[in-house]
């Protein structure tokens, strides 16, 4: 499943340092606006304990972890929606995320120039939720002239529709404001790499999604499904065969599991439960499918 979170925010705020400290991937983050023309692309794995206490039991030789991946998209401004430095071009790149991690600045830094010359993260919020609205206004304007020719058009991709966290960059090496945003946030500061696993976990919960896991002698590995996913839908993750094929599943709680110590004692206590495809799968299920 590849789902994935754009980081956007106006120039100067801290977005390509945050996603360096994230992916620890070389993207250019020089004190200067537009330096990010083309969106650069991470693979974050997602931090959890379960994953690594169930290889641990497992004695697996592999441990794989759940992953979401993080866009940087550079900075809008004021007029994107118009076009307004190459704003076209980086909302389009906003248009092919999941979700928005949306980045404002706390901290002041006379070094770190920014690009409306005062620190007011909610003048810059609303800055940026005004472009997305202004977008999608010429979007649904477009799409009601196409529908006069068209009656069979795909669902619109609103961009103010998208679920949002804000990241709130502190940065503790200069002073910094306490400020409430509207909406779910997450203090981050990436110079310090505090705050980073709270963001890569909450930007999983923001897109709706769940673990399960599968466990073994040869591997241990976290799979993503969305919340409500069925056990047909969870053995697609793995292969897209599983779905036809499933016949059953059987399912425990990882900490049932560890608690329990041993598959066989599980069995002989009655614990693993049998599921057939109906089953909505709960976040830290550990499954084995038959098919």
């Amino acid at each position: 499943m590849s789902l994935t979170i754009g980081i956007v925010g106006l120039p100067n705020v801290g977005k390509s340092t945050l996603f360096n400290a994230l992916t620890k991937k070389s993207v250019p983050a020089e004190n200067y606006p537009f330096c990010t023309i083309d969106p650069s692309i991470g693979i974050v794995a997602v931090p959890d304990d379960r994953l690594i206490k169930l290889s641990e039991f497992s004695k697996s030789a592999k441990t794989v972890p759940a992953a979401v991946e993080f866009v940087d998209i550079a900075g809008l401004v004021k007029g994107a929606a118009k076009g307004g430095g190459l704003g076209n071009q980086f909302l389009a790149h906003i248009r092919e995320v999941d979700a928005i991690a949306h980045v404002v600045r706390v901290f002041t830094d006379k070094s770190i120039t920014h690009v409306e010359d005062r620190i007011d993260p909610l003048a810059d919020v609303e800055i940026i939720n005004l472009e997305l609205q202004l977008a999608d206004e010429q979007s649904l304007a477009r799409r009601a002239e196409r529908s006069k020719k068209d009656k069979n058009l795909p669902p619109l991709q609103l961009l103010s529709q998208k679920p949002v966290l804000y990241v709130i960059n502190t940065s503790q090496a200069s002073e910094n404001m306490d400020v409430k945003l509207p909406g779910r946030s997450v203090k981050i500061d990436p110079i310090f790499g505090t705050g980073l696993g709270e963001l890569i976990r909450v930007g999983y919960e923001l897109l709706d999604l769940i673990t399960f896991f599968t466990t073994g002698n040869d591997e241990t590995r976290a799979w993503t499904i969305k919340g409500g996913s069925t056990a047909s839908e969870a053995g697609a993750a793995i292969h897209s065969d599983f779905r036809g094929r499933f016949i059953k599943a059987e399912v425990i709680n990882w900490q049932t599991l560890l608690d329990v110590g041993s598959y066989s004692a599980v069995r002989e206590r009655g614990l693993l439960h049998t599921e057939g495809r109906d089953y909505i799968v709960k976040d830290g299920d550990v499954i084995e499918f038959k098919i």
